[in-house]
């Protein structure tokens, strides 16, 4: 499985994260084979430097927003300021396993992966080709 994304928002999104220290946050919208937009968010985490929490309020607009015709929210991305681009222990006790995808940038490198089931109640990450266009 190969999802789409544009250089444009690619870098864009490896731009916020070069930018700040703490990890850095944000919504993915698009189709199952295409993110198609993004929308930053704010990192309300209590230890922003180690873990991300999407604002809720930048949350709940995405989900009113598509409910009411706007792009669909598919994932969101987030970074690993002092890490690499591979999903935490941290991220798989706070994911759901619900098909979303994350998409992790860290020193420079962006990886995809979708959140799933792990057969035993839990969550895994796959990893999913990211294909930039």
């Amino acid at each position: 499985m190969a999802i789409a994304i544009s250089r444009t928002l690619l870098d864009q999104i490896r731009s916020i994260a070069a930018a700040d220290r703490a990890e850095v946050c944000g919504l993915l919208f698009g189709t199952a084979e295409r993110i198609a937009a993004i929308a930053p968010a704010a990192n309300v985490a209590p230890d922003p430097a180690r873990h991300f929490e999407l604002d809720p309020a930048a949350l709940i607009a995405a989900h009113r927003a598509a409910r009411a015709g706007g792009p669909p929210i598919i994932g969101h991305y987030h970074s690993h300021p002092s890490g690499v681009a591979v999903p935490s222990a941290t991220d798989t006790a706070c994911a759901a396993p619900d098909g979303s995808l994350w998409l992790i940038v860290a020193a420079g490198e962006a990886r995809l992966w979708v959140a799933q089931g792990d057969g035993a109640g839990g969550v895994c990450f796959a990893p999913t080709t990211l294909q930039v266009v």
